[in-house]
């Protein structure tokens, strides 16, 4: 197709040279792109997959539905054992992972793990200047400066094997959005920060795991999307819970003051999708004694995050300052297990509700 639209427009120039010959330019960048695109990127590919937790488990098992060979490693044994009876071969190293690989994904606890699974002495930067994954691509929930840090390193390297155009490995922050029930069923948002188009190359492989993808710009702004996602998460399902436990105090009952905000300027996910009140809502934390979602030891990590990139930003953060004192008391009073919307109940006191009350 491309062919063709490129001999129309060759004749085209005859007429309007000025005109073809920008139209002309504008399309061959648009074939390389796209061509680049298809080349680099197909499910016949080998694609290591590091951090097999509750959610890295499940989006692993959804690149393997979707026909992409698979090497994975873990700390866990009995996870990689899963796998390994799954018929998906098992790497002891994340260098190991990374020679059998031409894009590896990552998906861990802490920076502090993610520096380590690239720089540490069996990492996947192990080997020299010279690397065979084409994509690096970072799911895990971590500072932006720690994002940046590692794309600049790794932009330092040289593939082993050119892909294309590209004779350098490209590296992408690429958090999630989305429960461990998202990341089974394969709709988790992605926040992806890095080239434009590696993201563009990537995008086969991130909607076998997720529903969306969205472009958040350079290296970092992934991480900083997902900072700022959690952030205003907390805060809200904090002001949903303090809201409905006064309410509740008053006499008002919190299924009144949901039907009320759910139609009215206070509706958000945290009230009409995840609310945290027992008894109202099927199929949430909140009706299952607050286990299973995300745990609140995660939001506070995500809060610690926030603290300090707020610092380092030089702005304001009272909100979060706050958020971050309720989540630390939650965790120290031994609720750091229970989804993030236990605050309801164990930092408000706020009472259960039957369904049919």
């Amino acid at each position: 197709m491309a062919i063709c639209r490129l001999k129309s427009l060759l004749t085209l120039s005859k007429c309007n040279s000025s005109v073809a010959i920008c139209r002309l330019k504008s399309l061959l960048t648009l074939s390389k792109c796209n061509s680049s695109s298809v080349r680099t990127f197909s499910s016949a590919q080998n694609v290591g997959f590091i951090g097999l937790g509750n959610m890295g488990s499940r989006m692993a098992n959804n690149l393997i539905k979707a026909g992409f060979r698979l090497a994975v490693h873990d700390l866990n044994s009995d996870v990689l054992e899963m796998f390994s009876q799954m018929g998906v071969p098992t790497k002891k190293t994340p260098y190991e992972v990374s020679e059998a690989s031409d894009v590896v994904i990552t998906m861990l606890p802490s920076s502090a793990h993610v520096i380590d699974v690239y720089t540490g002495p069996n990492g996947l930067l192990h080997g020299g200047k010279l690397l065979r994954p084409w994509l690096l691509l970072d799911s895990s929930t971590i500072d932006p400066e720690t994002s940046r840090n590692l794309s600049s390193t790794v932009s330092n390297y040289i593939l082993k094997e050119k892909k294309g155009d590209w004779e350098k490995p490209f590296k992408l922050d690429a958090p999630v959005s989305g429960s461990v029930t998202a990341a089974e069923a394969g709709t988790l948002t992605f926040m992806v920060g890095g080239s434009e188009e590696a993201f563009l190359a990537a995008k086969p492989l991130l909607f076998s795991m997720g529903r969306s993808a969205i472009y958040c710009g350079g290296a970092g702004s992934g991480s900083a999307a997902k900072i700022c996602n959690n952030l205003a998460l907390a805060v809200s399902m904090l002001g949903i819970s303090e809201a409905l436990a006064l309410g509740q105090s008053l006499g008002v009952p919190a299924s009144t003051l949901t039907n009320i905000f759910n139609c009215s300027s206070a509706r958000c996910w945290s009230s009409d999708a995840y609310n945290p009140v027992p008894g109202l809502m099927k199929g949430v934390p909140s009706s299952r004694d607050y286990n299973g979602g995300f745990a609140s030891k995660l939001m506070a990590k995500d809060l610690n995050l926030a603290v300090q990139s707020a610092k380092l930003a030089g702005c304001k953060y009272p909100l979060t300052s706050q958020a971050q004192k309720i989540y630390t008391e939650l965790c120290s009073g031994g609720y750091e297990a229970k989804d993030f919307s236990c605050a309801f109940r164990h930092y408000y006191s706020g009472t259960d509700e039957p369904l049919d009350q």
